[in-house]
């Protein structure tokens, strides 16, 4: 299943998780934190619940994933969540405001106990933990690449609360980049989930009406080596997906790069058209193809 678009969609509106499966999202994240006021939370668990139940077989026929967001681990509200969404087997939990691979272990303590009591198999809910919320937790993101993790399937991040943490009245420069401190926490947050062997997920772009601005950051999430983006507004989930599609061109590269190097198992640099490739090479291009390597 591809995982290049993971939508939000607010837990507590019934006519959006409505349209959520029509989307072309490969993966659909019913939000029960932010988006979700305190008084419509017991609601949004509610609403949550039967959309996973309802889309149960969406998983088997691979058409997308079916994640949540839960409330935050040092809120009351976050074993609430996972009492109401595990009896419909969601794909994921994804778990904000992660303070470290410790946050990621006491989720999965949880989990553990609930797919037991859900009929669920053992360590079928995977983690995707938000690593960038705190300074401290921004700060502790490659403990991730060593801990013992059997559920983390992978990383992402986010800036608008390490803003606040760190009391930063800009995230961009002038010239529309991230500036240094969420630079440094996206690099890591991509280096230790190529180092760990997960998926690498990109933060949102807020502003969903600046499509052409998406297209940039999404194109470069990809050339950077994310797997995929956050979506705020179904009308991202198409530029997202392209961005994240290789191109035909781009395949047909690979394969012949593949297709060199398989003619010549002991040859350590070739040529193709007029260029030299090498190991690395062949090792992009089995990643795009979806080959073992």
């Amino acid at each position: 299943m591809a995982m290049r678009s993971w939508l939000f969609v607010p837990g507590d509106s019934e006519k959006k998780l409505g349209k959520a499966a029509a989307t072309g999202a490969d993966v659909i994240i019913v939000d029960l934190e932010d988006s979700v006021a305190p008084a419509n939370k017991a609601r949004a668990r509610e609403l949550a619940r039967e959309w996973l139940g309802a889309h149960r077989q969406q998983v088997a026929e691979r058409k997308f994933g079916r994640w949540v967001r839960i409330n935050a681990l040092d809120s009351w509200m976050w074993r609430d969540d996972l009492v109401a969404v595990l009896p419909g087997a969601p794909d994921g939990i994804m778990l904000p405001k992660s303070a470290g691979p410790e946050s990621v272990q006491a989720l999965g303590a949880e989990l553990y106990e609930l797919e037991q009591r859900s009929g669920l198999a053992t360590g079928s809910v995977k983690i995707l933990p938000l690593v960038s919320e705190t300074a401290a937790a921004a700060i502790s993101i490659p403990a991730y690449a060593t801990a013992p993790l059997p559920r983390l399937a992978g990383l992402t991040w986010g800036g608008e609360d390490l803003s606040a943490a760190i009391g930063a009245s800009r995230k961009y420069g002038k010239d529309g980049r991230w500036t240094d401190a969420f630079r440094f926490v996206r690099a890591q947050t991509l280096l230790t989930a190529h180092a760990r062997g997960v998926i690498a997920i990109d933060t949102l772009h807020a502003d969903f009406a600046d499509t052409a601005g998406l297209k940039r950051i999404a194109e470069e999430a990809r050339a950077d080596g994310f797997t995929g983006m956050l979506a705020i507004h179904p009308a991202q989930v198409p530029v997202i997906n392209e961005a994240f599609t290789p191109t035909e061109a781009e395949l047909e590269e690979a394969r012949a790069i593949v297709a060199a190097f398989a003619g010549n198992p002991d040859a350590g640099t070739l040529q193709i058209d007029r260029r030299m490739i090498d190991r690395p090479h062949l090792m992009l291009a089995q990643r795009m193809l979806g080959i073992e390597g």
